[in-house]
């Protein structure tokens, strides 16, 4: 499948294994795994202007503001790894994000192949949140994450589904089980 050109968003709720699998599919389809909140959290640690920008945000388990999420994600498409195809984890989370990305692609002549949504339960999400220790992974911080992605990034969910690139995956699964699911999924 390395051969094939593959634009997928991975999308789910904060803890649904969207950045693991996303860097286990990269390996597999010969694509990067485009990050943004591994990108935002490299940003604050490096202390850039980027991360000045965002820590607040961050810390307050809200989400970064769609004008700034969509100038990172363009940076980061531009570059040439990401000419083939990519795996997209972090973004689109509103469905404004999401027309913004389609007009990304347009302006490229590309398109968004598929979107690989990861349903895992509310209580394990935060157990697997609290469990990674990250500075930003506290339980309070990672239940209003939560309650943002329910408010602002589900309805991605009908958007997409609409459209026919929905891929649903059980994310509650064994690791390997689950990236089986997924690659199975995209050629179909």
């Amino acid at each position: 499948m390395a051969d094939e050109a593959v634009r997928a968003v991975m999308l789910g709720a904060p803890g649904s294994g969207k950045g693991t699998q996303a860097e286990l599919l990269a390996d597999v389809l010969g694509v990067p795994a485009i990050s943004t909140g591994a990108m935002l959290r490299q940003a604050v640690s490096a202390g850039n202007s980027l991360g000045e920008r965002v820590k607040g945000t961050m810390a307050s388990g809200a989400l970064v503001d769609d004008a700034l999420m969509s100038e990172v994600v363009r940076q980061r498409l531009d570059l040439d790894d990401a000419g083939r195809g990519f795996l997209l984890d972090g973004y689109p989370r509103t469905t404004q994000q999401a027309a913004t990305l389609d007009s990304l692609l347009r302006e490229r002549g590309r398109r968004l192949d598929a979107v690989v949504l990861l349903d895992v339960p509310e209580s394990v999400l935060v157990k697997r949140a609290v469990a990674r220790k990250r500075e930003d992974d506290l339980e309070q911080v990672v239940r209003e994450r939560l309650r943002v992605y329910r408010e602002k990034t589900e309805p991605l969910v009908a958007h997409y589904a609409g459209r026919g690139l929905l891929r649903r995956i059980n994310g509650d699964r064994d690791i390997r089980d689950v990236t089986a699911s997924i690659l199975r999924a995209l050629k179909g």
